[in-house]
């Protein structure tokens, strides 16, 4: 089997450094604005924007360049409505039975209960899997490599893209959630990672006031 890669030479114009600046701040600035929202609009989103942002998610670097990522999108309501009902039991289990003392006084302050009605209201659910092992043309168990940071990665950019192209998401991780594997039809070397709720968000909603660490407080330069 023949594993050679060619090489092309890469698109890449060297920015000025105003150029540079001016493309983080502004970069900056949108993501600053980048909110978990629970309550979505009716609206529906245009097809072409949900699989732009999957594509580009999927451009996001792996190990060995596997790929080991699947994204599963879902509109139809009678398919949303079986997530919500597995989602909210498990989740009701956990606010009664797994979750700490502690985890629930923290979680209270932002007013999350079990119920998870965004579930069913917003347009669209995208499902990212990771892809624990590979099986090839030939039905053999192959390995992937990296497959947290690489899958971790992908879901940062399409929360990026998501927001950049003017949609609002939430991240949301029933656990457990192998649920999703029987009610999307996944292979068992598939595992569910995080669910998103995606749309518009609701007329005249409101998200809690949070302050993100000051730059400072994360970083650490030699």
């Amino acid at each position: 089997m023949n594993n050679k890669v060619d090489f092309v030479p890469l698109d890449y114009r060297a920015p000025t450094e105003e150029e540079l600046l001016n493309r983080s701040q502004a970069f900056l600035k949108m993501m600053k604005k980048r909110r978990t929202v629970r309550e979505f609009s009716t609206r529906p989103v245009p097809d072409e924007v949900i699989m732009n942002c999957i594509e580009a998610a999927g451009t996001a670097p792996s190990g060995a360049h596997m790929q080991p990522w699947h994204f599963v999108v879902v509109k139809d309501p009678v398919i949303k409505k079986q997530i919500r009902e597995a989602a909210e039991k498990e989740e009701k289990t956990n606010y009664e039975m797994r979750y700490s003392a502690e985890m629930k006084m923290d979680i209270a302050r932002l007013e999350t209960r079990f119920e998870k009605p965004y579930l069913e209201e917003a347009p669209v659910l995208i499902v990212v899997f990771k892809e624990s092992y590979r099986i090839d043309e030939n039905q053999v168990r192959r390995k992937n490599y990296y497959v947290n940071e690489s899958v971790g990665i992908a879901t940062g950019l399409l929360i990026t893209a998501l927001h950049y192209s003017g949609l609002v998401a939430l991240p949301h991780t029933p656990s457990p959630m192998k649920f999703l594997n029987g009610i999307l039809k996944r292979p068992s070397n598939e595992v569910p990672t995080v669910l998103f709720p995606v749309g518009f968000p609701d007329d005249d909603i409101t998200v809690p006031d949070l302050k993100r660490k000051p730059l400072e407080s994360i970083t650490t330069v030699f």
